[in-house]
């Protein structure tokens, strides 16, 4: 059996103008858009529309407008689809949010607020440390997990082969680059973020972040969610702790695909702004099938395949 899997953006993909074509085209999206400014107590659908990126990249804004435009993006893919059958979801750090919402575990407005929630508590982290974090290409993990036991920082994403990205003080950053430079790394570069996110230095938000949830009541999966700690699925009873975990943990994003794919997996579906989940897969599993709703090309273009190769 072939089965679909979802796979929901994380923060890093965001740009000016994200889901404009998509509420100027659909009803249905500008109410989704309206119902969000309704449920933040601000115009989220101009900061997506209009920016300025210094303010659409800001943390607290940057998570509940991805988190919105993903959400957006699966509604009128199903509003396409009434019939289209997922059988997973997962997504990438802040995406992961997302992904359990789709599987009915909060109502979008939960989901919302605790990406909002969320993002602000990780840029409070940010304000209080002196944080960063670095791409490192072109090294396997071993490596680089020793660069990082050399340099006292942390694991923060492992992709793809090949594109790990660590996380820590910058001072300390800057040393494991040179070091990743001398152990034959193609690339090590800083990354354009406000801080440390997924090390110790978010220990602040994850309390935040874990005293949120206890105010949120969960409801029953629909469907598997795959864990970026665990790489595997949310066990009914565990999610807040693992919600909680991810906050400081590593992004097991390439262990999680390579679990989906054991699975039967055999199409993936990348819903929100960018196609970096897509191209993760390409180096992960070069014969399976990845698609992107991000805009009306991109919507119709897997609406069209879609109907060509119904599953």
């Amino acid at each position: 059996m072939n089965k679909t899997a979802l796979v929901f953006a994380g923060q890093g993909a965001q740009y000016v103008g994200m889901g404009k074509d998509l509420a100027d085209q659909f009803p249905s999206a500008r109410q989704w858009f309206d119902r969000a400014n309704q449920a933040l107590g601000f115009n989220i659908s101009r900061v997506c529309f209009e920016g300025p990126e210094p303010k659409l990249t800001k943390t607290e804004n940057c998570q509940p407008a991805i988190f919105l435009v993903s959400w957006i993006a699966l509604e009128l893919l199903k509003d396409r689809f009434p019939a289209l059958q997922f059988h997973a979801t997962a997504g990438l750090s802040l995406g992961e949010v997302t992904a359990l919402t789709a599987a009915g575990v909060f109502t979008f407005e939960e989901g919302l607020k605790l990406a909002q929630l969320r993002g602000r508590y990780m840029q409070e982290a940010c304000d209080q440390t002196e944080g960063a974090m670095a791409a490192i290409v072109g090294l396997d993990e071993a490596p680089t997990r020793e660069i990082c036991a050399a340099t006292d920082v942390e694991l923060a994403n492992l992709n793809c082969p090949g594109q790990i990205v660590i996380s820590g003080e910058t001072a300390k950053i800057k040393k494991a680059c040179d070091l990743a430079r001398e152990k034959g790394a193609k690339r090590a570069i800083l990354l354009p973020v406000a801080g440390a996110y997924h090390s110790r230095l978010m220990n602040s938000a994850q309390l935040k972040v874990a005293a949120m949830l206890d105010t949120l009541h969960f409801q029953k999966q629909q469907l598997p969610v795959i864990s970026n700690v665990t790489a595997a699925p949310h066990v009914e009873g565990q999610i807040k702790e693992k919600l909680v975990q991810q906050v400081t943990s590593s992004v097991c994003w390439e262990k999680s695909m390579r679990y989906l794919l054991a699975q039967g997996f055999t199409r993936f579906i990348e819903l929100g702004p960018g196609t970096a989940l897509s191209g993760f897969m390409k180096r992960i599993e070069k014969t399976a099938i990845s698609l992107n709703v991000a805009d009306v090309p991109s919507l119709e273009a897997t609406a069209k395949t879609i109907s060509e190769s119904p599953f």
